[in-house]
């Protein structure tokens, strides 16, 4: 191989490297959304994820759920928990059990005066907690229904509003807050969300870029070796 070619591939491995670096620390791959988060009791007294949507999962008696609004991230690691920990006992204690109904404890955090949309406010300051009895076969989505109507979804299935709050709006993505210190209690695709715009739609379109620019760096370098 001549030195020539030799310079045009060292060239076209240093571009690509370039790419890849600037790809790799996009803010665009880490964007934080403004949603409500659906959580469920886990072991040990926290708060766990939900890997389902409130409309398929179906709690058992017993079970806690939680639902947090907040600007955060769109993954379980980095998502804002309920500020209230998952007792059922706390919630459901005084609910007494009846015979063929199952008993849900649900906690609703309508988030800090930072996770705010302009010109809403929200019902209240601190988290909410309600018992629903429903029966065996009873969804989350049903749970809540009982408990803190009106809700709104988009037509994706996204958990938009809990008892009217947000009025408007739906997981749309901002720019970054500042970091938050780590929530105590413990974790959260927005509400097991589905929407069309998020974390993979970015890594999507950057791969795309990152493809289109590495093409136009072998085109360049085939082009110096045919000179």
């Amino acid at each position: 191989m001549s030195r020539r070619r030799t310079r045009g591939a060292v060239g076209v491995l240093a571009v690509l490297g370039l790419l890849l670096t600037l790809f790799a620390a996009s803010p665009a791959l880490a964007a934080s959304y403004r949603y409500w988060s659906f959580w469920q009791s886990g072991a040990g007294g926290t708060w766990e994820y939900a890997t389902e949507g409130p409309s398929t999962a179906r709690p058992a008696d017993g079970a806690t759920l939680g639902f947090r609004f907040a600007v955060s991230k769109d993954a379980g690691a980095e998502a804002s928990r309920p500020r209230t920990g998952p007792g059922f006992e706390a919630v459901c204690g005084g609910t007494a059990a009846a015979e063929g109904r199952k008993r849900v404890a649900l906690v609703l955090d309508f988030g800090e005066p930072g996770d705010t949309p302009a010109g809403e406010t929200p019902p209240q300051d601190s988290p909410r907690t309600a018992c629903a009895q429903l029966a065996p076969d009873a969804t989350a989505a049903e749970a809540l229904a009982s408990v803190a109507k009106p809700l709104r979804y988009n037509g994706a299935a996204l958990l938009c509003a809990i008892s009217g709050y947000p009025k408007s709006g739906c997981g749309e993505p901002i720019a970054d807050p500042a970091p938050k210190p780590a929530a105590s209690g413990a974790t959260p695709t927005p509400t097991a969300s589905g929407g069309g715009s998020g974390p993979s739609a970015g890594v999507a379109a950057g791969a795309a870029a990152v493809a289109a620019l590495a093409a136009a760096a072998v085109w360049q370098s085939r082009r110096r070796r045919t000179r």
